[in-house]
């Protein structure tokens, strides 16, 4: 039986590899790395079908490592500890080319299976890399991410997908036999998700089921053929992307009934109840802030809870967040303040802490000047002195603007009263 296209496909080098230029391109972060072959334990964080497990592949066979993987769907503790004594007999305690132990969708490995990798990493017996979808931060223990590196691997372009198509048909052992004519490609492109294994997929789908040798994929054709291909819930595609947005933007448009409705459709799909948990924190923040304080103790409160119920009750408490957030007043403005301020530092740089402000612990620091004038709010009416906190060159820069809500109203009249002649509030 033929191998997939997308496994014939397969980049064997970093010549072959398309995307990713960052990491592995001329000045990649990882290229000179692997050419000298001092691998680093790292994690591999990005969307599905975006080459991580590729790219592992490819790494060990470069640095001329022996390569061991393991999917954290189907191991254990037993399998890891069993992989790290191979690794080790096979030569990574006498050579500095330890081998490379790969764990597909690290995120999903217990606290007790991640604790097993730590001394065989400290230790240096293998050099792991862990792929994964999710946010490491959130997924990997602390002390097994302090020792690895992360490096984020970017969504494929159209320019990288289409590319990997013209490769299918100029390169491949059976596609490049066919006279193919990619004349459309946003459906294809559409239906992948930029995932490009589902690309692949979805196109050797096209081909083989096209009788004639002469073939020309347009849209209409690629619809046709696979008409219901996304209807069902993928939680590592398209519609979980999809979805999550559609989730999101229900609660922002203060639409409670969309809320719950796309909050049912991840549920029945087996979405992760703590990825939703967290959205709604992160929702909490960016799209209601200080209209409603109490929407983040609310956020924070769920994700709490439903990392402790977990499924299938946790759909209640889930349940009653969203549907609390969407009838919240709304506000990004505490959003836009830090989007304002991170401009700022960037557009002028590391600015000097104003002498009057700056901390002064030791007798030197006093001498220099460190705190001199600074007004100890607390001694002055209504707890508040007229100063400036701001480094001089961008003294008077007005980066919080509150929203029109009750709240954020009450915090300009407060604002208005303080700063009347220094900020327009």
């Amino acid at each position: 039986m033929n191998e997939p296209l997308a496994e014939r496909l397969r980049p064997k080098t970093l010549d072959d590899y398309i995307s990713q230029t960052h990491l592995i391109g001329e000045h990649g972060a990882l290229t000179k790395q692997i050419k000298q072959g001092l691998i680093p334990s790292m994690i591999l964080w990005g969307p599905p079908g975006i080459g991580k497990t590729t790219l592992a592949n490819i790494i060990a066979t470069e640095s001329g490592r022996p390569f061991y993987t393991l999917s954290a769907i189907s191991s254990g503790v037993k399998d890891v500890r069993d992989v790290i004594e191979k690794a080790k007999t096979s030569g990574g305690l006498f050579t500095t080319k330890n081998p490379i132990l790969f764990i597909d969708e690290i995120h999903r490995f217990s606290k007790s299976q991640q604790d097993s990798l730590l001394q065989a990493v400290e230790k240096g017996w293998v050099t792991l890399i862990g792929a994964t979808t999710e946010n490491p931060s959130f997924e990997v223990i602390p002390a097994l991410l302090s020792r690895c590196q992360v490096y984020i691997l970017n969504s494929f372009s159209k320019n990288d997908l289409e590319a990997l198509l013209k490769r299918a048909i100029e390169k491949d052992e059976i596609i490049s036999k066919k006279n193919i004519k990619l004349k459309e490609t946003d459906a294809l492109l559409r239906l992948s998700g930029g995932d490009a294994r589902k690309l692949l997929n979805i196109f050797e789908l096209i081909v083989n089921s096209e009788a004639t040798e002469h073939i020309t994929i347009t849209n209409e054709a690629v619809l046709q053929k696979v008409q219901n291909n996304t209807v069902r819930y993928d939680k590592t595609g398209e519609q979980h992307y999809d979805i999550i947005s559609a989730f999101i933007k229900s609660i922002r448009g203060s639409d409670p009934n969309g809320a719950v409705y796309w909050l049912a459709r991840m549920i029945e799909g087996g979405e992760d109840v703590k990825f939703i948990a967290r959205r709604l924190l992160i929702l909490a923040s960016e799209d209601i802030g200080n209209a409603n304080p109490t929407a983040l103790i609310m956020a924070n409160n769920t994700f709490q809870a439903v990392s402790t119920i977990g499924h299938p009750e946790s759909r209640i408490i889930l349940s009653q967040c969203a549907t609390y957030l969407a009838c919240s007043p709304k506000s990004n403005a505490a959003y836009q303040a830090i989007i304002k301020a991170q401009q700022l530092v960037k557009n002028t740089g590391d600015l000097s802490v104003p002498l009057e402000i700056r901390n002064a612990p030791t007798k030197l620091m006093k001498e220099l000047g460190y705190g001199d004038n600074y007004k100890y709010a607390h001694n002055y009416q209504n707890n508040f002195a007229e100063q400036e906190f701001l480094p001089e060159e961008i003294k008077n820069s007005k980066l919080y603007d509150p929203g029109n809500n009750a709240r954020e109203n009450a915090h300009r009249e407060f604002l208005k009263l303080r700063w009347k002649d220094k900020y327009s509030y």
